[in-house]
């Protein structure tokens, strides 16, 4: 059993993960989902928390039982030229520079909540300072502290909920019963797709290399369990709001329910969120390469020659792309949770690829293979964004070609997705003998 002192170790260490998946697009996503519909997303938000705990397990186990990490394993199964690497290293660079884009416009956002500053020179002084740690290789620390800020912020919208007149049974119905209302449904999949990054499945199995397996489950369960605690608590927090979502009606909420302290938590949360996060997308994308593509310099990816030039790149498109959607064509907000719903169309993809490869016994031992419980969580994962994320791409078509889906739709696609998991179970069991 690990001592307190290892699962403390083990809990900063995998605040890295809680740090990179809470960012604008958490408290962007969350907050809109608790303003617009209450708590009736919040069951939404719990499936996302307990996904988060099962797919980041396996990817961080995955390295400890095979020597492989998940972008090594890919290469190893499948080549490097293979569908597979080519669809997971599409994912994540694609990805990786939507979720950029909404990292740097929340960091930019918290930050005009406490300075008067021109938004463009606050992007490039993000922008600029987060290439220099990234050159250094130096970030580990800041993520570490910029998680501890964002933690703080969580106390302030704590302290807000406390205030509220919570109406309990609405909330256990919320948090315990789904319901996808008629323009919930993207949300739902942002809340799944800011929650459970599919990049940060690379980032995880990236960086644990070695140790307990245990030791490394206990550290990050109770890191992404934190994490967890924080998203819902903005969610319940924003169930208050009266005027639609925005970062500036969340301030003044702030400080008209505790005072200006919690508007400058906010702020100070809001950018420590997004720069913490605008450090970790493009690390994950540099591993993610790096893993597939191989190499045999023993240097970290991001001080690697290919690896600086995919996180640069990655950092540069998302300061373009934040800069031109947020200033020409949406919201800022708008921008961080379109790109959660996309990060949450991708997930599918990556969680099978992870199924498939923890369950190999040409990677891993046999009697070091996924556990049968695990394994049936995944498969119920990917079932589940499987639907949601064909429902919303089938509704989405139909706006666009300006026609009406068919009533009994829903029941078709969950047909889909449930011979979907069929056909990974097998797969999974001709792996596994």
């Amino acid at each position: 059993m690990a001592s307190p002192q290892k699962t403390f170790y083990q809990i900063l260490f995998w605040s890295v993960i809680s740090a990179a998946f809470i960012g604008p697009g958490t408290i962007s996503t969350a907050s809109k989902a608790g303003s617009d519909f209450g708590y009736e997303l919040l069951w939404a938000l719990l499936l996302s928390v307990l996904g988060c705990m099962v797919l980041q397990e396996a990817a961080a186990r995955l390295p400890l039982v095979s020597g492989l990490n998940l972008g090594e394993a890919i290469a190893k199964r499948y080549g490097k030229s293979s569908f597979a690497a080519i669809l997971a290293l599409s994912a994540i660079l694609i990805g990786g520079i939507a979720y950029e884009a909404g990292n740097i416009l929340g960091a930019v956002a918290g930050a005009s909540q406490m300075l008067h500053v021109d938004s463009l020179w606050l992007v490039l002084l993000i922008g600029v300072t987060a290439a220099v740690l990234l050159w250094r290789g130096s970030f580990r620390f800041l993520a570490q502290f910029l998680g501890i800020v964002v933690a703080a912020m969580g106390l302030a919208f704590l302290v807000v909920v406390c205030q509220l007149d919570i109406d309990w049974a609405a909330l256990f119905r919320g948090l315990f019963v789904p319901r996808i209302s008629e323009n919930s449904g993207w949300l739902v999949i942002g809340l799944i797709g800011t929650t459970i990054v599919p990049y940060n499945l690379f980032l995880a199995s990236g960086i644990q290399q070695k140790g307990e397996v245990h030791s490394m489950r206990m550290g990050l369960l109770i890191a992404i369990a934190i994490g967890g605690l924080i998203s819902m608590v903005v969610l319940i927090a924003a169930t208050g709001l009266q005027e639609s979502f925005s970062f500036e009606e969340m301030a003044a909420y702030m400080e008209a329910q505790v005072g200006s302290w919690g508007a400058a938590m906010f702020g100070l949360g809001l950018f420590a969120a997004g720069f913490s996060s605008a450090l970790t997308a493009p690390l994950a994308a540099a591993i993610t390469v790096e893993s597939i593509l191989g190499s045999d310099s023993e240097k970290p990816a991001t001080q690697r020659g290919r690896g600086r030039w995919v996180w640069g790149s990655v950092l540069l498109a998302g300061m373009f792309f934040g800069v031109f959607a947020g200033g020409k064509n949406a919201t800022p907000e708008a921008v961080i949770i379109a790109a959660q719903a996309l990060n949450g169309l991708l997930l599918p993809a990556i969680s099978m690829m992870l199924l498939l490869l923890i369950n190999d016994q040409q990677l891993i031992p046999k009697d070091r293979l996924n556990p049968f419980v695990s394994n049936m969580l995944l498969l119920l994962m990917v079932g589940i964004s499987s639907f949601l994320g064909l429902v919303q791409l089938l509704k989405a078509g139909a706006k666009i070609g300006g026609m009406s889906l068919p009533e009994n739709l829903l029941p078709w696609v969950g047909v889909v997705a449930l011979l979907l998991m069929l056909g990974l179970f097998a797969k999974m069991t001709r792996l596994r003998s």
